[in-house]
């Protein structure tokens, strides 16, 4: 355990309960970006501001660009009925988005105060929209088509991650597939194409399709729906599909799978319609790339080993342009995207210092 400041850790335990607090659904998050935006302020960051898109900017340092921007996500995966409250007991925190993003959210200007002020390059913070769900990376990706100043290379922070060093981008391609036939009476018309028994075809073929070799792939009917009543034959029917690979040609290669998948067992009279509704890339950075050097030997800093993972953040949409880019955390903790999502304010102590030891040492070698 290190010894930071314990008004800081106070301050920084408050407003991720305070944060917590506040529903943000993605592409809803316009009441926390405001909270953002004014601890912002009342911290001193320089040019804050939000973009016509909803994301949050601050800029910690002044220094020479490219810079490196430190961002994490102002949504979550609850609806605005989720009761947004939360718990503690002794020194954990439990409920909805406590770790993922609350306390990364709140951790971000913490900066301005551990980071020496003489910065070999500018350090810019940022607070993104519809990270989660069919937000589909909308404020990274218009973030950095727009960015407040050129980006040389990212840190995504996911707040109950510590340990984690994030050096693959996972990628993903979802669909809404929706299927329309004749229909008919179930005894009157029993041969007629259904389009429930066409869907149950489709999903067993995308369940059984080859993944594609050198790399982790996966394939996910995740809700279905359709039919009209007991005694007919569906008219309609439809089903929404997650596919995940961890580099951008597996991703790719297992799309045109899934396509000659529905091509290949529709049916006579069935049709098809095909609504991309949400598109991630998939990316990498090296594990020896002196952005992941900087993390794993800050954590080494304060006694943690670090453990390099593959998922789907913000640093994804950086992967895709080629920017440098990882994704690391704040605490320990588990349960995210579940109302009891818990972390342990412990560890928050040891994630603020190696984060600063990270974003310190970046800026001297990206």
């Amino acid at each position: 355990m290190t010894s930071l400041d314990s008004a800081l850790l106070d301050r920084t335990i408050d407003r991720t309960i305070e944060l917590a607090e506040i529903p943000a659904p993605p592409l809803d998050e316009a009441d926390r970006a405001a909270r953002v935006e004014k601890w912002w302020v009342a911290d001193g960051l320089d040019a804050v501001g939000i973009d016509s898109t909803g994301n949050v900017w601050g800029r910690l340092r002044d220094g020479r660009t490219p810079a490196l921007v430190v961002c994490a996500h102002l949504d979550t995966v609850f609806s605005r009925a989720v009761a947004h409250s939360v718990e503690r007991d002794g020194p954990y925190l439990r409920g909805p988005s406590v770790g993922d993003d609350s306390v990364a959210l709140a951790s971000i200007s913490t900066l301005d105060l551990l980071v020496p002020d003489e910065s070999a390059r500018a350090i810019w913070a940022l607070a993104t929209i519809g990270e989660e769900g069919l937000g589909n990376l909308a404020g990274v990706t218009a973030a950095l088509a727009r960015p407040a100043a050129p980006v040389g290379a990212m840190i995504a922070l996911e707040g109950n991650w510590l340990g984690r060093v994030c050096t693959v981008g996972v990628g993903s391609v979802r669909w809404r597939v929706e299927l329309t036939g004749p229909g008919g009476h179930s005894w009157e018309q029993a041969d007629a194409p259904s389009s429930v028994h066409a869907l149950g075809r489709v999903v067993a073929a995308l369940d059984g399709l080859v993944r594609p070799s050198g790399g982790r792939s996966s394939v996910n009917v995740a809700r279905v729906g359709g039919g009209e009543a007991i005694n007919a034959r569906a008219r309609a029917a439809w089903f929404e599909v997650d596919m995940r690979a961890d580099t951008q040609l597996a991703l790719d290669e297992l799309v045109a799978g899934a396509a000659q998948a529905l091509d290949g067992n529709l049916g006579p009279d069935i049709e098809c319609a095909v609504e991309v509704i949400g598109e991630r890339p998939a990316g990498s950075v090296r594990d020896d790339h002196p952005l992941v050097t900087a993390a794993t030997e800050a954590l080494a800093g304060v006694g943690r080993r670090a453990s390099l993972t593959a998922a789907s953040t913000d640093a994804n949409a950086a992967h895709a342009l080629g920017i440098p880019a990882i994704a690391i955390g704040v605490t320990v903790g588990a349960g995210e995207h579940t109302e009891d999502e818990w972390i342990d304010t412990r560890t928050l102590a040891d994630g603020l210092e190696a984060l600063a030891a990270t974003v310190s040492a970046a800026v001297e070698v990206i």
